[in-house]
C-alpha cells in the first residue's frame, strides 16, 4: 500500500482517533496482543487491552478538546505506541511479569519504525521526536518524586516536550487500567502537574539565567537551577552527529567557516582511517586515540575546530562534550539525517560501501541528540557564532 505524506496523522484524525483503525495500518501494534502484564497493576489483561483503555481515557479527558489538532494527533500516536517497548522487554521474574526499561526501548523502537517507514508515516523530524520523547518519558510523572533531586528529570524532559502533554499521556496511562491501588498513581500524576507549573516548565523549557548556566546545570551535580553563573568559555567546538551518509561532509563544506570567513579545522575519523589505511570497524580505539590527540592540541590552544564522526550514541557524545568543555569550549552539536531509502541508495553508490547489517545496526542504536546535551543542538541549520 502506498501512503501520501502525513498519511498516518490524517488517518488518525479521519478515523475519529480509533486505535483499531490505526492498528490495522500499523501491524506493530498487533504485537501488543498477548503480551502479559502484572495483574496487580493491569487487571485489564494484555498490553493491547491496556493501550485500548489508555486511548479511550485520553479522548475522554476534559483537557482533550482544548488541544490543537496537531497536539491531539501527536499525543494519540504516542498513546497508541507508549508501551511498544514491552514487546521486547517483558519477562517473568519471581513469578511476576515485569518490563524493565520499556520506555527507553520503546522510544528507540518507535523511532526506528517511523524512520524506516517514512513514506507510510510521513512525520516531520520534530513530530517524530515529540512522539518518541512522550513515549520515553511517559512514566516520569509517576516516579519523579522518588529521586533525591526530583526537579532535574523534569527540567531535562521539558527541554524536549511540553510537560502539559506528558501529563495528559501519563494521566490516561494510570487511569486506563484496572489496578489494585486505584487513585494512588493518579495522585502522583497530579503532583507532577503541580510541581511542573511551580517550576515554570508546564508549557516550555525552563528559562535559565544564561546558556552557560543551562549547560552547567545539566552537566554538573547539585547546581541550583536559579543560579546565574559567569560564562568563562573562550571558543566554539562543533560536533557533527548523524548516521553515515547523512551529509556531514557536505554540511562542513557549506557551513564550516569561522567568523572571518576562514575554514574551521576539521578532525575527521574517516579521514584518519584513510590516512592510516585502517578499514571501517577496525582498530576503533586507535582511530579515537589519534583523533583525541589532535583535538587536545586545538583545545590547549583555544582554537575552534569541527569534530566529524557519527556520534550517534548519547554516552559517546557526552564523554566528548565533557572533554571539550573542560578546556573552556562552547560545544555545539549539529545533527543531520537523510531519509531511510535515500541513505540506502547513497550507500550503494559509495566507494567504501557499508554492509547493510552494519548500517541497520547503527539505525537501531541511533539516539538523536537531545537539546540539553550541549550549548546548542541544531538539526542541519547553519552554525551561529556566539
Amino acid at each position: 500500500m502506498m501512503y501520501t505524506k502525513q498519511e498516518i496523522l490524517k488517518k488518525i484524525r479521519g478515523s475519529g482517533f480509533s486505535l483499531a483503525h490505526l492498528s490495522d495500518r500499523c501491524p506493530e501494534l498487533q504485537t501488543l496482543k498477548n503480551i502479559p502484564q502484572d495483574p496487580a497493576y493491569h487487571g485489564e489483561g494484555d498490553v493491547y487491552n491496556h493501550t485500548e483503555m489508555v486511548c479511550e481515557v485520553l479522548l475522554s479527558l476534559t483537557e482533550w478538546n482544548t488541544l490543537s489538532m496537531e497536539d491531539q494527533k501527536i499525543l494519540f500516536l504516542a498513546a497508541a505506541f507508549h508501551d511498544i517497548g514491552k514487546t521486547a522487554c517483558t519477562k517473568q521474574e519471581n513469578g511476576k511479569w515485569i518490563s524493565p526499561k520499556h520506555t527507553i526501548v520503546g522510544e528507540k523502537i518507535f523511532r526506528q519504525m517511523v524512520y524506516r517507514k517514512s513514506e507510510q508515516f510521513g512525520l516531520t523530524f520534530d513530530q517524530r521526536e515529540r512522539a518518541a520523547k512522550l513515549i520515553r518519558y511517559h512514566g516520569l510523572p509517576v516516579w519523579f518524586w522518588t529521586k533525591s533531586k526530583p526537579e532535574y528529570d523534569l527540567f531535562k524532559a521539558a527541554e524536549s516536550i511540553p510537560l502539559r502533554l506528558l501529563y495528559l499521556l501519563s494521566k490516561a496511562d494510570v487511569l486506563g487500567r484496572i489496578s489494585s491501588e486505584p487513585g494512588q498513581l493518579d495522585e502522583q500524576v497530579e503532583l507532577f502537574a503541580d510541581y511542573a507549573k511551580e517550576l515554570g516548565i508546564w508549557e516550555k523549557p525552563y528559562a535559565f539565567a544564561n546558556p552557560y548556566t543551562r549547560f552547567q546545570y545539566f552537566h554538573k551535580e547539585d547546581l541550583w537551577h536559579k543560579a546565574a553563573l559567569y560564562d568563562d568559555t573562550e571558543f566554539d567546538v562543533i560536533m557533527m552527529s548523524g548516521l553515515p551518509l547523512a551529509g556531514k561532509d557536505c554540511w562542513i563544506e557549506r557551513y564550516g567557516t569561522g567568523e572571518h570567513g576562514m575554514k574551521i579545522p576539521v578532525i575527521s575519523l574517516d579521514e584518519i582511517r584513510r590516512q592510516y589505511g585502517i578499514p571501517p570497524a577496525k582498530d576503533t580505539g586507535k582511530v579515537a586515540q589519534i583523533a583525541i590527540g589532535q583535538a587536545k592540541t586545538f583545545l590547549r590552544q583555544k582554537n575552534p575546530f569541527i569534530w566529524n564522526a557519527t556520534n550517534i550514541i548519547q554516552e559517546t557524545r557526552q564523554r566528548l562534550v565533557s572533554l571539550f568543555a573542560g578546556y573552556g569550549a562552547r560545544v555545539h552539536i549539529i545533527y543531520l539525517e537523510a531519509p531511510y531509502q535515500e541513505l540506502l541508495d547513497r550507500n550503494q553508490k559509495r566507494e567504501r560501501y557499508i554492509p547493510e547489517p552494519v548500517l541497520e545496526e547503527m539505525i537501531r542504536k541511533l539516539e538523536p541528540p537531545a537539546p540539553w546535551e550541549s550549548f546548542t543542538v541544531n538539526n542541519g541549520l547553519p552554525f551561529q557564532h556566539t
